[in-house]
This record gives C-alpha cells, structure tokens and sequence, in this order.
C-alpha cells in the first residue's frame, strides 16, 4: 500500500473498561505519532478515546477529533487536541471519519465502537472503502465477534475471500505491521456475486 498517513481508530469512552484497554489505547496512539501518521478518532476525552488522544499528543502527534454537536454541548470532547472538528450527528461523524483515511483500527469497545467496525467491513465489502481495517483483540476481547464473522462465512452469508478483509492482532505493537500487510483490496475481491 502507499504511505501510511492517516489512521481512523474505533475506541470506547468507558471509564469502567479493564484498565489495560486504556493502556493499549495510549501505546498505540503513541506509535503512530512516533511513525507521523495522523490520528482521527471520535473526539472523547476519557477512556480509550482519551488515552489514545493522550498517548498520541504527548508523543507530538497529530489527532483529529470528530464529535457530534450534542456531545460536543455536553462537554465530552477532548480540549488538547490538534483539531475537533464538531458535525451535525453520528452518520455524518462515522463517514468523515472513514473518509480519506488509509487504514481503520478497532480496539476494544461498546455498542458505538460494534457498530463502526462492522459499517466499516460492510463498506470494504462494498467496494466504498477499500484499505486496511485492524481489530485489535486485547484479553481476547473480540473472540465472539469474529467467531460470528466466521459462523457467517460457514453459513455462506459471506465467502472465504471476505475474510481478507480485515486483519487481527492482540496488541497495539502489531497494529502498523497489520496494516502494511493487509492485501489488496479490489473488484475482484468484492464478491458481489455473493450479496
């Protein structure tokens, strides 16, 4: 793949998570500023989201906040980031996130952090977004999610080359190696035959 720029990361804003999420979320916000790939992430300041933010800005990295307005009234966006870029509601901030990013990571995370990651594959399944998608699988946290994934290629809901689509590390050092190797992702590999 070309340069690696810009990354979107899918994270959770619970302050009740297993606190190794949030450590993971800051080692990985830094080694991507250390590698000067910009970060663009939902905008939260505690949490993952936040540890991220934090491991990325103290590493003089460059994040990208994007937070609806009604978050953004509530006063949960993160106030030291490089830019927070304040949208009308959730559609139009998971599609600027996505836009123009080389790669999406998912860690750990809730119903929200569900939701953008299997967006994400169904738009890589659909030829509108075609680079890398990363699941980080801390303390084996994703387990049930890709056996469903797998349960759904097993029940021909999708095929084999649909696995392709995404890659899956246990920590954040893997995440730019996971990346990098991900394959191609082109019309041949869409399988739109199998919709």
């Amino acid at each position: 793949m070309s340069a690696l720029r810009r990354v979107c990361v899918y994270c959770a804003s619970s302050r009740q998570a297993h606190p190794e999420f949030a450590e993971d979320a800051r080692r990985l916000g830094r080694l991507l500023a250390e590698r000067r790939i910009t970060i663009l992430y939902g905008g939260g300041s505690v949490g993952s989201m936040g540890a991220l933010a934090d491991g990325a800005l103290a590493a003089h990295g460059e994040v990208i906040g994007v937070l609806p307005r009604f978050m953004y009234d509530l006063e949960w966006g993160h106030r030291g980031l490089t830019e927070l870029r304040v949208v009308n509601d959730l559609h139009e901030r998971k599609r600027l996130m996505i836009q123009e990013v080389d790669a999406v990571v998912a860690l750990p995370g809730g119903s929200g952090t569900f939701e953008e990651l299997l967006e994400a594959i169904t738009w890589k399944r659909l030829g509108l977004y075609v680079n890398p998608i990363v699941i980080v699988n801390g303390r084996g946290y994703y387990e049930p999610l890709l056996a469903l994934l797998e349960s759904a290629v097993r029940e021909r809901f999708m095929d084999d080359r649909h696995r392709t689509m995404w890659r899956v590390v246990d920590r954040a050092d893997d995440v730019v190696r996971a990346i990098e190797s991900s394959p191609p992702w082109g019309t041949e590999a869409r399988g739109f035959a199998t919709l």
